[in-house]
Parts: C-alpha cells; sequence; structure tokens
C-alpha cells in the first residue's frame, strides 16, 4: 500500500476514533453534547504522543467554524469545453459552466453545470450534474444529476434548507437530515477545492457533503505538474479527491484534478475512473467572463452577489 493511502486511512480511522472519544468523555464527565473538547484529552491518554499532533489537525480541519465569505476564482459565465477521451481514444465532450445568478430561499445563488457527452460502442453517456451555490459561502442550496450511463438512466433532485439542517429530495419526495449547516454536493465540492491554498503535501478534510455516509470528503494535495491541453500549457496543482460515494471521485476511482496554479484555478485535466474504463477530460477552449472576485468586477456583478445596488461616483 502506497504511503498516502495509508495516511489517508489513518485519517478516516482517526475521524471514527473521535467520535467515539466524543461520546466517551461526554459520560466519563456527565456533560453531554459538549465532548470535542473533552474527547481530545480523553483520546490524549490512550493514543501515543506521535499521533498527537495528527489528529489536533484533522480535529481543526474537520470542526472548523462557518464559512465566511470566500474569495471567489472563477468567473461568472465562464464556460470552460474540454475533450473526453478513454484511454488514447477521445469519445466525446464536456462543459462546465458557471451560467448565471439565480435565487433560492431568497438567496443569491451561483446556477453551475457539467454536461458530458460521449462513449465506446455498447457504453453511451450522456450526464448533466447541476449546482446552486450561495454566492458568498458556496454552501450548495440544490443539487440535480441526470445520468444516463450505459443504457441506464439514474435521476436525483435534491434541495437543501441548511438553517434547518435538512434536505428534499424532489423526485422522490423523501427528506432527511443534513450532517452539516454548510452541506456540498460532487460538483460544488470542486468549486469550494478551487479557494483554497492547496498546498503540497497538505490533506485537507471536510465533514461538508450532503449525505452523512460520504464524509468526511479528502482532498489531498499531491504534486505540482505542468500538463499541456487543447487549450496551452499550464502549471498545475495535483488533487485527489475522495467522496465515499459512487461517482467521479469515489473511493478506489484514483480519481485526480489538475488545477492551474494561478489565482483561477482553472480545471485544466481530470482523470477518473469508471466502470470499465478509464475517463479523462483536457481543457480545450476556456470562454473569457468578468472575474467575480477581481477589484474590475462590474458594479452589475456586485449588485447581483450581494443584492446591494453600488453607489454612483462623486
Amino acid at each position: 500500500m502506497r504511503p498516502e493511502a495509508r495516511w489517508v486511512g489513518f485519517l478516516r480511522s482517526a475521524t471514527r476514533a473521535l467520535a467515539w472519544v466524543s461520546r466517551g468523555a461526554a459520560a466519563f464527565a456527565g456533560t453531554p453534547g459538549r465532548g470535542l473538547a473533552g474527547s481530545v484529552l480523553f483520546l490524549f491518554a490512550f493514543v501515543p504522543a506521535a499521533f498527537t499532533q495528527q489528529v489536533a489537525l484533522l480535529r481543526d480541519s474537520i470542526a472548523a467554524p462557518a464559512p465566511a465569505a470566500l474569495p471567489i476564482p472563477f468567473e461568472l459565465g465562464e464556460n470552460m469545453k474540454y475533450k473526453v477521451k478513454a484511454g488514447v481514444f477521445s469519445i466525446g465532450e464536456a462543459r462546465m459552466t458557471v451560467a448565471r445568478i439565480d435565487t433560492i430561499h431568497n438567496v443569491p445563488v451561483y446556477a453551475a453545470e457539467w454536461h458530458i457527452q460521449g462513449g465506446v460502442p455498447m457504453y453511451r453517456m450522456d450526464s448533466k450534474f447541476q449546482t446552486w451555490m450561495d454566492t458568498e459561502t458556496l454552501v450548495s442550496r440544490r443539487f440535480i444529476k441526470d445520468q444516463h450511463e450505459g443504457g441506464r438512466r439514474r435521476y436525483r433532485e435534491f434541495e437543501f434548507f441548511p438553517e434547518e439542517r435538512r434536505w428534499h429530495r424532489i423526485d422522490y419526495d423523501s427528506t432527511g437530515t443534513l450532517p452539516t449547516s454548510f452541506p456540498l454536493d460532487d460538483i460544488s465540492f470542486v468549486y469550494f477545492a478551487r479557494t483554497l491554498p492547496l498546498d503540497v503535501g497538505k490533506i485537507y478534510t471536510f465533514n461538508r457533503y450532503y449525505k452523512d455516509e460520504g464524509n468526511p470528503v479528502v482532498l489531498e494535495v499531491l504534486r505540482k505538474d505542468r500538463r499541456k491541453v487543447g487549450a496551452g500549457e499550464f502549471n498545475t496543482i495535483v488533487v485527489r479527491p475522495v467522496i465515499r460515494t459512487r461517482g467521479f471521485f469515489s473511493e478506489g476511482g484514483e480519481a485526480e484534478i489538475h488545477f492551474s496554479d494561478d489565482e483561477r484555478r482553472l480545471l485544466v485535466y481530470m482523470k477518473t475512473r469508471l466502470p470499465g474504463m478509464n475517463l479523462t477530460l483536457h481543457l480545450e477552449e476556456i470562454e473569457d467572463a468578468t472575474l467575480i472576485g477581481s477589484g474590475e468586477r462590474s458594479d452589475r456583478d456586485r449588485e447581483m452577489r450581494t443584492g446591494q445596488t453600488a453607489e454612483p461616483p462623486p
């Protein structure tokens, strides 16, 4: 087993351990509901000292405070086109788009979409993933998966109510509890990852996936690289995302994302494994738009994001 795989395994084991000792510490101290701080002391009494610093780092990562407004590196109107390959063969195309700003639950949200089309004989795919993200925190408010793969269709439509810690599956008319007040879905996690420092060698863990069984999500920053694609040649930061569910970033799929090593964090290249094939996406074209996080964004962009009208210059 590779060292990084053992390290990711340790992180997940430590997460489960923190949950266990939290319950134990709360019972021991007689203060239910205040177990996290006590559990850390409880844990230090039972694990080797060499691991305590790593567990503390993990605790800090997964118990982070409520997200503040993020510096947004992507663009309103950002539209990136990809060539889809299976091995060395081109089998289709994909698009990754931040199309517009909508309003959900009286909150302004980015409406973003991934659309992948193509396939090989006996296996075709035409799948669309849509997410609606809070313009300030990127918290997910709605998520749709419409997958046509290998002759099968899977459709899921979720609406999230973070303030109530509740989800509603619209197509199946069912409800459930969100594991976090700051949920992210498969696609919004990628946009969220673009806001992180992405320091090589660092492993980020988050308990923010909207399905509890998918947590913790692990983002492992592997290395820096240089990647030549149709849109040009880019210095990249290579990240391995793991969400413990089926899909592009499932465990065992050994997915990798190459983000551009600049302020835009463009998704330059991605590889993943689907049933029966290794799939890669290669950036072919970029349509320019106004950078949302820059000081040069228009007053109209500012008004759409915040709901406030910009004052005219004196």
